[in-house]
């Protein structure tokens, strides 16, 4: 690779986002003086307006303050894949979450896959949205074993994934996991909309307004530059908090930089989204435009402050897409901005447990289009008092501390045999073992108000003693009146993969 600054290099295209640059910049007004309303939320992406759009629609009142314009951030940055697959992940959550908390992950993004489908068509919001499948592929032959890895995890946790072969891409490939009725769309053409609907009603969007604090504990006062919003719930929907209690949020979070570059090829563009399982990333989707069909190439990141200079970034992006395509022209080029968290799983809910009236999201690793709406139905209901099924998984609080007992502590459950093991006032474990000699650990406390279940031997069934909720070995639900089934826990030792994948990838 050539030192770009001795050879002159010039950065291609337009230093704008696609997504900002065709459509109109907002003009909201700034606050100015004091308000109150039900909910104030800090940060005008994709949580923010997604969030005050959906409490609004419940009847609540919402201010969204913005320091600068709505939709420029991050949200007006993103490659915007509307898609539960998030290269490969759902293998590791499994071996490192356990399945019920993945299973949380994998049914909150296809859900927020829904919702926006469901608003698009609602509202009839004209912004390119169309379903398009999306694929993970190996690049390598080191990588194949990952692909099948992933097939298997996400088909076991209800995904809809199959293995393909081949992918009409203009380079070799080793296999990759595909996921259907995944999708795209132009992010600002659909966040605008929604804006449009929030204003009116006692409710709000204010931009040019900077959060500078927030005080008190319901109601709870944002002070900003421009006045003070007195409110019932906070919602910080910014990349960082800018309250962080007792500031260890911090230490969960790292900032992660990409490149994008909006091609003209002269090949018709194959159907669906790709990227590498491989570093560095390369990332590929199309997008209608009024020149034609543009091509957007990202990748080659890195964490904020390390990495080259920032045009050899964009030059390798240059380089690689004109050594598999034949490019026309390179129109647009700019860089995004991500919070990655420690654990891969973004942080939403509750500043802290006892925090009844903060609540936050942030740390979408790239994928903030599927998470961000995810992010927001889980605080409207949260705000809303409704029960929301995926609150564990994402919990801003969790500690991901692995459980006292062991598998020595397990050994004498025998096939068909279930219990509740104890050790000390607290650590409980419902272990069932099935006659093949699966093992499910599960926490035993009921989903309705928390009684410990006791095991029913003779039906096969954990039961609760407070109000009847009962459920079947593996902790489904089949009576109520709990809603959700019983918390996978994990104990020392277990395999990382106690369910049996299905080995077929058709």
């Amino acid at each position: 690779m050539p030192n770009r600054n001795e050879t002159g290099y010039t950065l291609p295209g337009k230093a704008e986002s696609y997504w900002v640059a065709t459509t109109p910049e907002s003009n909201y007004p700034a606050l100015s003086g004091d308000i109150r309303v039900d909910v104030a939320i800090i940060g005008g992406g994709i949580v923010g307006i997604t969030s005050a759009f959906l409490l609004k629609e419940a009847g609540v009142s919402v201010a969204v303050i913005e320091a600068d314009r709505i939709l420029r951030g991050t949200t007006g940055h993103t490659t915007a894949k509307i898609t539960s697959q998030h290269n490969l992940i759902y293998d590791s959550l499994i071996s490192e979450l356990g399945r019920g908390q993945a299973k949380q992950y994998a049914d909150s993004n296809q859900a927020a896959i829904d919702k926006i489908e469901y608003i698009v068509r609602s509202w009839n919001i004209d912004c390119d949205f169309s379903y398009k499948p999306a694929y993970v592929y190996a690049g390598s032959e080191a990588s194949a074993q990952k692909i099948l890895d992933e097939v298997r995890a996400a088909r076991s946790l209800g995904i809809p994934a199959s293995f393909e072969g081949d992918l009409p891409l203009p380079f070799k490939t080793y296999g990759s996991v595909r996921f259907s009725h995944q999708a795209q769309f132009h992010p600002r053409k659909y966040l605008c909309a929604l804006a449009r609907e929030i204003e009116g009603d006692g409710c709000h969007i204010y931009e040019k307004t900077r959060a500078l604090g927030i005080e008190g504990e319901g109601p709870v006062i944002v002070k900003t530059d421009r006045g003070n919003i007195k409110a019932e719930n906070i919602i910080q929907a910014t990349r960082f908090p800018i309250v962080d209690k007792p500031g260890e949020l911090f230490k969960k979070l790292k900032q992660s930089m990409s490149y994008v570059l909006g091609a003209y090829i002269e090949e018709p563009f194959p159907e669906g989204m790709f990227i590498n399982a491989e570093e560095p990333a390369r990332s590929l989707r199309s997008q209608p435009t009024e020149k034609g069909e543009m091509v957007l190439v990202v990748g080659d990141g890195h964490h904020a402050g390390y990495g080259n200079p920032t045009h050899e970034h964009y030059g390798h992006l240059e380089d690689w897409v004109r050594s598999v395509y034949r490019v026309r022209s390179i129109d647009y080029h700019w860089s995004t901005e991500d919070v990655v968290p420690e654990d891969n799983v973004p942080l939403i809910g509750r500043l802290t447990p006892d925090s009844e009236h903060l609540y936050l999201a942030t740390g979408f690793k790239k994928w903030g289009m599927t998470a961000g709406t995810a992010a927001a139905m889980i605080l409207t209901d949260t705000i809303l008092g409704r029960d929301n099924p995926w609150t564990e998984v994402y919990d801003p609080s969790r500690s991901r501390q692995e459980s006292q007992f062991s598998m020595e502590d397990v050994s004498g459950i025998e096939p068909g045999q279930g219990t509740v093991i104890e050790k000390g006032e607290e650590e409980k474990v419902a272990v069932y073992r099935d006659p093949q000699g699966v093992l499910y650990t599960l926490n035993p406390a009921c989903r309705h108000m928390g009684c410990t279940v006791s095991w029913n031997d003779a039906e096969k069934t954990w039961d609760c003693p407070c109000h009847g909720s009962r459920y079947n070995a593996r902790g489904e639900v089949i009576y109520s009146p709990a809603v959700y089934g019983l918390l996978e826990k994990r104990i020392r030792g277990q395999d990382k993969k106690p369910y049996s994948y299905t080995r077929d990838t058709s």
